[in-house]
């Protein structure tokens, strides 16, 4: 059947207020005034952004989360609908608040955060159940982050099968320390991409070597795309047993100011690169220059351009 939408982006969905420079190794201090550069208003999270890179991408891209009744849930449809996001699938939860984060950016582009989960870690079972229609309109889903969804991992493989039945096929990010091997060992076989960081894989594993890392998750049965982001390394891909293709890293086209939501965008660029129909390779080589487009600017997209400038950026056709 014919699909509605390319991705349909799950889970973290966030206001974010940047501020910067702020030195991240000094204390904050009692009755301080800190002089930064303007106060930039903005989304984040994977939500924001991994789908916000997708769209930009060109891919028809639909959001899944809980907002509050609160101020700060109109910033997050406005920017959504101006990206060209599909906001169908934000709900209003009635007692939860919007997610916001104060970013704290140094002059490195390395950062410290301020965050309130708010209403999107209240999303369980009964709430992707009873949108599983959503879904079925969808060639893929991404949902994020593992260990910061207290209501759902539990259930989350179950949550997984179901939607893989209707047709769409599942990703998933992590985020935080990475969470541990349980649930995670249930849920890998419910997923057709999964590529975490390697400190999160270190968590979840006790590996650093990240061949022995997708050793592990094939051993829990993950059938599909696996991998390790590996930061200035590139990152390690395994499209099946026996398989391993390593990524590059991309470098950066202007200086790094801000590293938020790199990781997020390199995901953004893998599924756009796979949605496309490119080789694992090369879908790689693309989520490297999204990451890499990313830290020029500020926020968890700022530097993301469309798909003709990112994969000139990545080197492929």
């Amino acid at each position: 059947m014919d699909k509605t939408f390319d991705c349909v982006v799950c889970g973290s969905c966030v206001v974010d207020i940047l501020t910067r420079p702020v030195s991240l190794d000094d204390p904050i201090g009692h009755g301080l005034l800190h002089l930064v550069e303007p106060i930039e208003l903005t989304c984040g999270g994977t939500v924001s952004n991994s789908g916000i890179a997708m769209a930009r991408l060109g891919m028809k891209t639909a959001a899944f989360s809980y907002l509050g009744r609160d101020d700060w849930a109109p910033v997050i449809r406005r920017r959504y609908e101006a990206e060209g996001i599909d906001t169908t699938g934000l709900m209003d939860h009635p007692t939860g608040a919007t997610s916001t984060t104060v970013v704290m950016v140094d002059g490195s582009g390395e950062r410290s955060f301020f965050h309130c989960v708010g209403a999107p870690k209240e999303l369980n079972k009964s709430a992707y159940m009873d949108h599983l229609e959503l879904f079925a309109q969808s060639r893929m889903m991404l949902v994020g982050y593992y260990s910061l969804m207290p209501n759902l991992e539990d259930d989350l493989a179950e949550v997984l099968a179901a939607i893989r039945a209707t047709g769409c096929a599942t990703a998933m990010d992590a985020a935080g320390e990475g969470g541990a091997l349980k649930p995670l060992d249930r849920i890998l076989p419910e997923l057709d991409v999964y590529v975490p960081s390697r400190a999160e894989a270190l968590n979840q594993t006790g590996e650093t070597d990240p061949e022995k890392i997708i050793a592990i998750y094939r051993d829990c049965g993950a059938p599909g795309l696996l991998g390790v982001k590996l930061g200035s390394d590139g990152a390690l891909l395994s499209p099946k047993p026996g398989e391993l293709i390593q990524v590059e890293m991309v470098a950066a086209p202007g200086a790094v100011v801000d590293t938020t939501g790199a990781g997020d965008c390199f995901y953004a660029g893998l599924l756009t690169g796979l949605l496309r129909g490119l080789g694992v390779a090369d879908a790689g080589r693309l989520a490297a220059g999204a990451g890499a487009a990313n830290v020029t600017a500020p926020g968890g997209v700022g530097g993301v351009s469309d798909y003709a400038a990112t994969a000139k950026l990545a080197g492929i056709g």
